[in-house]
């Protein structure tokens, strides 16, 4: 992505309207199983959602990928579309270790704010004009990527490894080998780059109707990492969020960038 403005000054929050956290749909990627055997058919819901992970919105047309043990990358080969979720399955090869599920990266709507007579305004229209006396507070695209992992057999590094490219949350700690009572280090990094004092939040799900989910609001250290205690089992998301200027001929001058993770803590 072309960057117009220093590489600090990126670090900038969504405004109020748009970064509402949980309470905004979020995309995610749920396994069936993180667990899975060679030659099995895995299988991976895709959906938004205001609570994890009760699916509400279908991700439309995706082009899942999967990252094998060896580093190769193929996309998902079956993918099939509902009303409040996509679902993708795929065969695996006869190959163990862990492999990576991953939407890739998904352009979305166009937002713009703007301040008049003292009132805050939004508008996902293109087609909206912006108010001649009005102050432009912001204007991007969402752009997101979810992704998870699936391990055969023992837990392997190669599909853990980052792309450089985008915002993306790079695991320390491998996410096949995570128990409650223990740490799970990871780190945030932005075209390659860590991203220093940044929020990320992680969500464990109750996986039913009637419970709400907690969360957690952690702040990456000057390395772009965090250390999270994990206080007990369950299915986690991990999310981070990230304003940076888009490169020149995007739809708009700057992309909401939105990176999820989904994992599972086991019980010791």
């Amino acid at each position: 992505m072309a960057m117009t403005k220093p590489f600090a000054a990126l670090w900038l929050p969504l405004l109020s309207a748009f970064c509402l956290g949980a309470q905004a749909h979020t995309p995610y990627l749920l396994p069936v199983s993180f667990e899975a055997q060679p030659k099995a058919v895995i299988s991976v819901d895709a959906s938004f959602a205001d609570k994890f992970f009760i699916p509400e919105v279908a991700f439309g047309e995706t082009q899942f990928t999967l990252t094998a043990p060896d580093g190769s990358v193929t996309p998902l080969s079956d993918v099939r579309q509902f009303k409040t979720r996509t679902v993708a399955e795929h065969r695996l090869p006869d190959e163990k270790g862990t492999y990576r599920i991953s939407t890739g990266p998904r352009l979305g709507a166009i937002f713009r704010s703007w301040e008049r007579n003292g009132k805050v305004e939004t508008a996902r229209d293109p087609g909206t004009p912006t108010p001649a006396d009005a102050r432009l507070l912001s204007h991007y695209q969402s752009l997101s990527v979810s992704e998870t992992y699936v391990t055969v057999g023992k837990p392997s590094q190669t599909a853990l490894a980052p792309t450089g490219k985008g915002l993306e949350i790079v695991p320390l700690t491998h996410p096949s080998d995570l128990f409650a009572g223990e740490k799970f280090e990871f780190s945030v990094q932005y075209e390659g780059k860590p991203v220093a004092n940044h929020k990320v939040e992680i969500f464990r799900s109750a996986m039913d109707l009637a419970s709400q989910h907690s969360v957690d609001a952690l702040t990456t250290d000057a390395q772009g990492r965090i250390s999270y205690a994990l206080p007990r089992s369950g299915v986690y998301l991990a999310l981070v969020r990230l304003r940076a200027d888009a490169p020149a001929g995007a739809a708009a001058p700057q992309y909401g960038n939105n990176y999820t993770l989904t994992f599972r803590v086991l019980a010791q």
